[in-house]
């Protein structure tokens, strides 16, 4: 009885271990990494460096956490970067014609939901790789910034409100950091407890199955590309609050950064398995290596190199080292 008991409480660490291996993993990397560069840089581990990494981080965590909804249906979004760059530019430009902040606000969000929209009206309704709809709107929606700008930074005046949102504090802690926080815990709050969750998991892992069953699966991959229009306007508009400015030039490289989290944080690129957690750990990441790399006055484009090489050693972790999960105690 007693064997039989230590079999059952292996088996139930096992299962533990191979549900959260990736978790684990960017948990132990994220350790690894503030410890090489708290031991490199006198810096890095103060508090003032460490708020500024949270401000930073915040609207790629934001997007990230709306990103891992699109990735577990088996989807991308590559337009992210643009998104964040037309709605940065529009809210300048509606604030420099004289509008105030909240309708601005209001506006830019609808924007951003009616972007993510089309997008997906054409991956689910249309049947278009998202892939390709996303890349066409990488590029359009980039133009359509640069043609209102005509490539110049609109500057943003006397709207105090809205640069609270970017450059405030409360309780000593970036607002931009605890609106990525609520946005984190309520993307967590949605996948791990709510049926609409349950379903985005059910479209991922076989989008026929799911409409052979009843859900509205195409309306489901819509959705997750109107989440992350929203989270694209949202990230835009603290950007714009943070810089006091809108640019067509904002966010430039920043759906490789978003992608790069969340693909770090376990999320598989297959579609069904995901983890908000690991997001958020995944972005953190991401963002301590570019301060720290910043902070050893290590050249900023090599950013970009450590970036791509992240990407591919994740794949390479969760496919190869953590794919087959933990073998302790199984019999083949």
């Amino acid at each position: 009885m007693s064997s039989y008991t230590e079999r059952a409480k292996q088996s139930h660490t096992v299962e533990w271990l191979n549900d959260n291996a990736q978790v684990l993993s960017i948990t132990l990397f994220f350790v690894a990494c503030m410890a090489f560069f708290g031991a490199l840089s006198d810096s890095f581990l103060t508090a003032g460096n460490l708020l500024n990494v949270l401000r930073q981080a915040a609207p790629v965590l934001i997007v990230a956490v709306a990103m891992t909804f699109v990735i577990m249906t088996a989807g991308i979004d590559l337009a992210v970067g643009s998104t964040v760059a037309l709605i940065n530019a529009l809210a300048a430009i509606m604030m420099a014609n004289g509008f105030d902040w909240i309708p601005t606000l209001i506006t830019m969000l609808v924007a951003g939901a009616i972007v993510g929209l089309l997008q997906g009206w054409f991956i689910s309704f249309q049947g278009i790789a998202a892939f390709i709809v996303t890349l066409a709107g990488m590029s359009i929606l980039r133009g359509v910034a640069l043609y209102i700008t005509a490539g110049y930074s609109i500057p943003i005046k006397d709207q105090p409100g809205f640069f609270w949102l970017g450059r405030g504090t409360l309780a000593g802690i970036p607002v931009p950091a605890i609106i990525a926080t609520l946005f984190a815990v309520l993307g967590f709050i949605v996948m791990r407890n709510t049926r609409y969750g349950r379903r985005v998991v059910a479209v991922g892992s076989n989008l026929e199955a799911a409409r052979r069953v009843g859900m509205p699966a195409r309306w489901i991959v819509c959705s997750v590309y109107m989440m992350s229009g929203i989270a694209c306007a949202l990230a835009g508009l603290l950007i714009a609050a943070r810089l006091g400015s809108g640019s067509s030039n904002a966010a430039v490289g920043f759906e490789m950064q978003v992608i790069a989290a969340v693909v770090l944080g376990g999320t598989s690129l297959m579609g069904g398995r995901g983890s908000i957690l690991g997001t958020v750990l995944g972005t953190l990441t991401i963002s301590i290596i570019g301060n720290g790399l910043i902070l050893l006055h290590v050249s900023p484009f090599l950013t970009q190199i450590v970036t791509g090489v992240i990407i591919l050693v994740a794949i390479w972790m969760n496919t190869r080292l953590f794919g087959g999960g933990f073998k302790i105690g199984k019999k083949g």
